[in-house]
């Protein structure tokens, strides 16, 4: 396509965009009310939530999206927003050629860095603004530093303050809805909220209990960091200027607890579930999805596989994660009645599988001592007290001993517990089970456990001697046969 020809995305282009085959919204984006507020506006609230909300809207809905980005960082967000009218263009990539849409469900966007705070009370406080979403990672529910916490500048500090905001002007309740991919998320939400609260106003706790609901929430859908190339294939294939297109794979989950103080769109009209059994839905992602990455993540990294899908491509690696769901995660995970655990487990193993995502292995391998903790270990804990399996558990985390410690520290994916974990590793060199003595990482029961010990440092052993992919090539049923013959 000619460069000429190359058009900015914005409202008045939206028509032309259509011409050249990209859907747009066919809604009257004018008609959507600013009743929900997203802090944190990233690729994952645009490939998520925000198109669960452009469905509705296509579908006669009237919920529309402020944003609100209480960093310095997120002028640039703000800037690209802004200039393209919030349009903004979502990339689908699964096995075939990759897809593109117009999402127009964000209406508009509110850059309040510290000392912005007034803007925060006014979006937060009107009385058209119902659901309060956030997607803050899971490091903006902790405590927050005591400077922070003096100058009133962490998010639920400021957060707190524009409940206040609320309360004074009486305008009614909000459902305050964490988006971020922790285990009892809107449990988090609600602790960092009051006590934020007890910090800004000795009554405030009371008014956010009575008049706010955080309800739990379980999120999916893999979005890479949108790269240049990205934005090339848009120029190139539609003639559309996207200053930050946003990238993901087809699937998309959105599973939460029905606990809305002041309404909510009927989400599930779009694929979204309501449910009691929020826990159970958290245990299926956490010990299947996320423990598959974290699995395979520093096995394949020593192995020198840079892409998921081609780690996936590897029999030895699909066959060992196969074998770690179904034989040792499986029955550690109560069922879903109409949702089977292997259907959840076959849709991950197609996922990770896509060539289109390009996921890469480097970033499974981000934060191993708090993933592993509670995506795996929950797992072998099961496992060691109903006396089943846990060999390729054991092989997994042999991996990621070994990658502390023979990966020069400096190339390592960031571990906010990365020295700690390094210095059990090295221990390890000599004694593979003085790894499990990291008691950030591995509970009493686990440490215990005689027939892991031995798992884990047979594991350990035959990585250093055959090599990751030997490894995970290791069958220890036909081992325990071999011994016994």
């Amino acid at each position: 396509m000619l460069a000429s020809s190359v058009i900015s995305l914005d409202q008045a282009h939206l028509a032309e965009v259509a011409r050249r085959g990209v859907p747009v919204p066919g809604y009257d984006r004018d008609r959507l009310a600013p009743r929900l507020v997203h802090i944190g506006v990233g690729g994952f609230h645009r490939a998520h939530l925000a198109v669960y909300v452009q469905e509705l809207a296509a579908d006669g809905g009237e919920w529309g999206i402020v944003g609100l980005g209480l960093l310095e960082q997120d002028a640039r967000m703000a800037h690209a927003l802004r200039a393209q009218d919030h349009l903004y263009t979502l990339i689908a990539k699964g096995a075939g050629p990759p897809s593109a849409a117009i999402v127009g469900s964000i209406i508009g966007y509110v850059h309040a860095p510290p000392g912005h705070d007034a803007a925060v009370g006014e979006l937060i406080a009107a009385p058209t603004t119902s659901i309060l979403s956030l997607t803050v990672t899971e490091a903006g529910y902790a405590e927050p530093p005591a400077e922070q916490v003096a100058a009133g500048a962490s998010t639920f500090d400021r957060l707190a303050a524009a409940l206040a905001v609320r309360r004074d002007r009486a305008a009614g309740p909000l459902t305050i809805l964490s988006c971020d991919n922790l285990p009892g998320n809107g449990d988090a939400a609600r602790r960092s909220t009051l006590a934020a609260a007890d910090r800004a106003d000795a009554g405030l706790r009371a008014w956010t209990e009575a008049n706010c609901t955080f309800p739990n929430s379980m999120v999916d859908r893999i979005t890479p960091v949108t790269a240049e190339a990205d934005r090339e294939w848009l120029r190139q294939t539609a003639g559309i200027e996207d200053r930050w297109p946003v990238v993901a794979e087809p699937y998309r989950q959105w599973v939460m607890e029905d606990a809305f103080a002041a309404g909510r769109p009927p989400w599930d009209r779009v694929g979204a579930v309501f449910t009691d059994r929020i826990h159970d839905w958290e245990r299926y992602k956490l010990r299947f999805l996320n423990a598959g990455h974290s699995s395979i993540a520093y096995l394949c990294a020593l192995a020198d596989v840079t892409f998921v899908h081609e780690a996936m491509a590897i029999p030895a690696v699909r066959s060992f994660l196969e074998e770690l769901l179904h034989r040792e995660a499986m029955p550690t995970v109560a069922e879903i009645p109409g949702h089977p655990r292997e259907e959840y487990v076959a849709s991950v193993l197609e996922r990770f599988a896509n060539p289109g995502v390009r996921d890469q292995i480097a970033r499974l391998c981000v934060d191993g001592t708090a993933k592993f903790a509670t995506f795996l270990v929950p797992t072998v804990v099961g496992q060691i007290e109903a006396g089943g399996p846990t060999a390729r558990a054991a092989t997994a985390l042999a991996g990621w001993a070994h990658y502390l410690a023979a990966v020069d520290p400096t190339a390592q994916a960031f571990d906010a517990s990365g020295d700690l974990a390094r210095r059990y590793a090295s221990e390890a060199v000599g004694d593979p089970v003085a790894f499990l003595e990291f008691e950030e990482v591995f509970p009493p029961g686990v440490r215990a456990s005689r027939s892991f010990r031995e798992q884990f440092s047979e594991a350990y052993r035959r990585i250093a001697a055959q090599g990751p992919i030997a490894a995970m090539e290791h069958d220890p049923a036909r081992a325990r046969i071999g011994d016994a013959r």
